[in-house]
């Protein structure tokens, strides 16, 4: 009713677990923005298209773990992984190599998305997030957009899924970026019940505050 969804649009939020990621979101007044501000007529962008956080429960992984381990769990899950995604993304390649000069790179995963109609190329960290990162995902994305894109498609979109990222430590490095580049938390496992009930209350309090805010400019 706040952001005048349409039942549709309302539907589309609900299967993609708007509310509980706004809870577990850090950023949850961006996040509010773009569900709000979003009909269903605009254009597709990639911060709308990918969801952050990941909740990847169903691999399995505990303790200790490389990212070949993750690798691997996400390949075995991969139905699970690609519904986690969302039902535009279609599994493309994983370890897809790149040769510069005489050095190799590989790409972890890369998929597709039909909505957006472009390459997305994911870069799997088991750490938390590190500028450095962002000048690896654009290495990745001006050798694809130079050699993997297709006729008709747009640029390619990078996602870097890392255990955790500072939201300003990721802002500036990937926003003077000039390909779409995303930095999503992945985790396990979900808050439990008391943690999540926290959450839950400070977003809705967050909602108040939201909705007060945006009565007071339509006011003046």
């Amino acid at each position: 009713m706040r952001n005048g969804w349409t039942v549709r649009r309302l539907d589309r939020q609900i299967n993609s677990l708007f509310y509980e990621r706004i809870a577990l979101s850090r950023d949850k007044a961006v996040m509010l923005q773009h569900g709000g501000d979003r009909s269903d007529t605009d254009a597709a962008t990639p911060d709308e298209a990918v969801k952050d956080p990941f909740v990847l429960e169903f691999l399995g992984l505990k303790d200790e773990y490389s990212e070949t381990d993750l690798e691997d769990a996400l390949i075995t899950h991969l139905a699970d992984f690609l519904l986690e995604l969302g039902d535009d993304f279609t599994f493309l390649a994983r370890q897809r190599r790149i040769r510069l000069d005489d050095n190799w790179f590989r790409v972890d995963l890369v998929l597709s998305n039909r909505r957006l109609r472009c390459l997305v190329l994911i870069d799997l960290k088991l750490g938390k997030f590190s500028y450095q990162n962002a000048g690896q995902m654009s290495l990745y994305l001006n050798y694809a957009k130079e050699h993997w894109v297709k006729p008709g498609e747009n640029p390619p979109a990078g996602i870097i899924l890392c255990a955790s990222k500072g939201a300003d430590e990721a802002r500036y490095p990937l926003d003077s970026l000039g390909n779409p580049v995303l930095a999503a938390e992945y985790r396990l496992a979900l808050p439990d019940e008391k943690a999540l009930e926290a959450e839950i209350a400070r977003t809705r309090q967050t909602l108040e505050d939201y909705s007060r805010e945006r009565a007071d400019i339509t006011l003046d």
